[in-house]
């Protein structure tokens, strides 16, 4: 079950080198004979009941914080204060992108998953995108957009799942490699475009601005998040499958929150746009 994403690519267990856990699905085993297997709780297995308690905590522990975030930031309105307002808005957006960020590479590349770290990650990813939604709900001038974006992060999510299952999508290497280049190019694309908007090289933005090729991007950028999403569901999927130890439920939320987080930015970068003076 060798795994091309960075978030399951160092994790022996969903690489078949954790001792436990058949390389070849072939030698996977149910026990049909009313014992405990890893498909139930209190086995110390991934389960998917696991999987959904693990998530829950770190996007209700994101959620929290982005909301302490909001009300911390205070009003982005015209008055005397908003300026200082703006400060903290981009202070915090800045700090928990970059923490957020570099949190996010720990935890893809160690061995051994840390839920500590994954929670880290999600206080951190809780104050960015606290800032970020706030500065978005100043910018069109309706918070409601906010909860139309996390709608609509919900559907995308839902219909993902349902489409993964109910059209027993069968995810291949050369798809995961298609997909994970592809990820990889839009990030480094990102990252330039962003250093070139900071040295003026770019206006507007750049391929990130609220525009129409901002629009266009980000659309793009959905589409990528949702074949993630498929990526996600198979590979847990498979761990729970081949019986891997609980511990990698958190892996699994960390992968699971990553991509969800994207595709909420994404999707509330395009509201903003379709609502822009």
């Amino acid at each position: 079950m060798k795994s091309s994403n960075p978030v399951f690519a160092r994790s022996a267990e969903f690489n078949g080198r954790g001792g436990a856990v058949a390389n070849d699905p072939s030698q996977w085993q149910v026990d049909l004979g009313g014992s405990p297997t890893h498909t139930e709780r209190g086995t110390g297995r991934m389960t998917m009941d696991t999987v959904v308690e693990k998530t829950g905590i770190t996007l209700l522990v994101l959620a929290v914080v982005a909301g302490i975030t909001w009300v911390m930031i205070g009003d982005l309105g015209s008055d005397a204060t908003a300026s200082d307002a703006y400060g903290r808005a981009f202070t915090f957006a800045i700090g928990g992108a970059l923490i957020g960020l570099v949190l996010a590479f720990v935890n893809s590349f160690k061995k051994v998953v840390s839920p500590a770290l994954v929670l880290a990650y999600a206080v951190f990813e809780g104050v960015f995108v606290g800032a970020f939604s706030k500065v978005i709900a100043a910018f069109v001038g309706d918070a409601s957009i906010v909860f139309q974006a996390i709608v609509g992060t919900m559907v995308a999510f839902g219909g993902t799942l349902a489409a993964y299952k109910f059209f027993n999508i069968q995810v291949t290497a050369k798809f995961r490699k298609v997909v994970m280049i592809s990820v990889f190019a839009f990030f480094g694309a990102t990252m330039l475009n962003l250093l070139l908007s900071w040295t003026g090289v770019v206006d507007d933005g750049g391929i990130r601005g609220f525009n129409t090729l901002g629009l266009l991007v980000s659309c793009a950028a959905v589409v990528l998040a949702v074949f993630m999403l498929i990526l996600d569901f198979d590979y847990i999927e498979q761990g729970v499958a081949a019986g891997l130890p609980e511990r990698e439920s958190w892996r699994a939320a960390f992968g699971l929150t990553v991509t969800l987080v994207w595709l909420y930015i994404e999707i509330l970068r395009i509201l903003a746009i379709l609502r822009g003076d």
